[in-house]
């Protein structure tokens, strides 16, 4: 016997497949929608993450700025007050300059060498004389080139010859003279005194002794010149 199936089967499969892919689709969707979520999420919880962290770098920044500003006054101070410290010392071991420069002049003058004329700028002294004969004027450079601890360094500007008149009868003939000469601070004259003790003490070191004589203290409250002697030379002379 022959079974003949009159239902629209066809119908309900086609309904059945068209259910199950809305479900499918709906399911996807669902899981699209909870994944994105999570993605959305993460992200959201990234960027706090990193928003937060640019504040704290924010925050720190600041106030490494107002630390930087602080130390950069602090530099200004300390450079200022090495300044003023630097002003002071120098004041202080220079203010005894002119006594060691008159000290050196009468030291230094060889006879027949006369200064009519003195002029300190900055670290320069000019001088202005009158000597008997060019010889005197160079002998006045060596001693001022070679055995001068304070006078440094001299360069004649200027020498002329003159004829003075000292009667009616005698006439001589006599150099005016115009040199500078550089006038050592109290510091580079301790620096080298320093240098020519520590050579002196390498030398007797290794066997070989050089004797030093005392040298005179070159601080600000160095002694002045005291001798009769020099210093009746000295206002010949000047």
């Amino acid at each position: 016997m022959i079974l003949v199936n009159l239902l629209p089967h066809r119908e309900a499969a086609r309904k059945a497949r068209r259910e199950a892919f809305f479900v499918s689709l709906a399911i996807a969707a669902l899981i699209g929608g909870l994944i994105c979520g999570a993605v959305y999420s993460w992200y959201q919880t990234q960027i706090s993450a990193q928003q937060g962290k640019n504040t704290f770098l924010k925050t720190e920044i600041t106030r490494l700025e107002n630390q930087i500003k602080e130390i950069a006054g602090l530099q200004q101070e300390i450079t200022a007050l090495r300044a003023r410290q630097t002003a002071v010392e120098d004041l202080q071991g220079n203010r005894n300059l002119p006594v060691y420069l008159l000290d050196e002049l009468v030291k230094q003058l060889p006879d027949g060498v006369y200064v009519t004329s003195m002029k300190h700028e900055n670290q320069s002294v000019f001088l202005t004389g009158v000597a008997q004969s060019n010889e005197r004027v160079s002998e006045l450079l060596r001693n001022l080139g070679n055995n001068s601890r304070w006078l440094t360094k001299p360069e004649l500007i200027e020498i002329t010859a003159k004829t003075v008149a000292l009667n009616a009868r005698d006439q001589r003939r006599v150099a005016n003279f115009t040199m500078r000469v550089a006038l050592q601070r109290a510091t580079d004259v301790q620096k080298a005194d320093s240098s020519m003790r520590s050579g002196a003490h390498a030398t007797q070191g290794v066997g070989k002794p050089v004797p030093i004589g005392p040298v005179p203290a070159a601080t600000g409250t160095g002694p002045a010149p005291t001798s009769s002697a020099p210093a009746s030379a000295g206002s010949a002379k000047l």
